[in-house]
């Protein structure tokens, strides 16, 4: 009994990340709406950073617990849809369809959760990616859109059709098999085996310090490019 209990901790872990991209879903379609004093925009954003708690959470005890399960692989992908595919879309949904321009423009945002899928899809079949990713994790592409949205609001709406660029841009990075961008899960603290790791950590401090939360943005736009460079052996 102990220790089937044992083995569904990381499996409820993960379905609390589903439970808060869900209510992600729905403040997103409040979006200007006042809850507790925030606009639902904003209670998007603590419910998807939430859920990506819960996605490093809920691997990090599968293997402190030796509790991995065919189950949990799966309760992880169809999770990663909602929290992190679904949500961010219908936040960028939103924000389009709250600005004046051709209506069918905000669709565009469908295809935040329509490449996610795939991207999850052919990570699950793909053994070359263990200790990186062939395309740009789901996770980070969520993260991205945080900051984009907050930027916006905050700032100035770029308009339907840049969006809508940028909208394939980021949704195409995902199923960009020709980029390789390098896992942030550390195995071990050594300095130079981490050193991207490292760098974007301090850079991820350095962009939310001194932009707030549309820093998220350009932490994962130096992501991709901090992928994208060699190396160093």
């Amino acid at each position: 009994m102990f220790r089937k209990i044992i083995a569904w901790i990381p499996n409820s872990i993960t379905c609390t990340s589903l439970l808060f991209g869900s209510l992600a879903t729905i403040a997103a379609f409040h979006f200007n709406d006042l809850l507790w004093g925030l606009p639902c925009y904003q209670w998007a954003f603590i419910c998807i950073g939430i859920s990506a708690v819960c996605d490093f959470l809920d691997g990090a005890s599968a293997r402190m617990l030796h509790a991995y399960s065919n189950l949990g692989k799966e309760l992880d992908s169809l999770s990663d849809l909602i929290s992190f595919g679904m949500a961010p879309g219908m936040l960028v949904y939103n924000l389009m369809a709250s600005h004046p321009g051709p209506a069918w423009l905000p669709f565009t945002a469908i295809l935040i959760p329509l490449m996610g899928e795939l991207r999850l899809a052919r990570f699950n079949i793909d053994d070359r990616q263990t200790t990186s990713f062939l395309g740009m994790p789901i996770p980070a592409n969520a993260i991205f859109w945080i900051g984009a949205v907050a930027w916006m609001t905050s700032h100035t709406y770029i308009g339907h059709w840049p969006m809508a660029v940028l909208v394939a841009a980021m949704s195409s990075l995902m199923v960009a098999t020709n980029l390789k961008m390098f896992s942030l899960k550390f195995k071990n603290f050594d300095f130079r085996e981490n050193l991207r790791r490292y760098v974007i950590i301090i850079a991820a401090l350095l962009f939310v310090i001194t932009g707030g939360v549309p820093g998220l943005a350009w932490t994962i736009l130096f992501y991709i490019v901090l992928s994208i460079l060699p190396a160093r052996a």
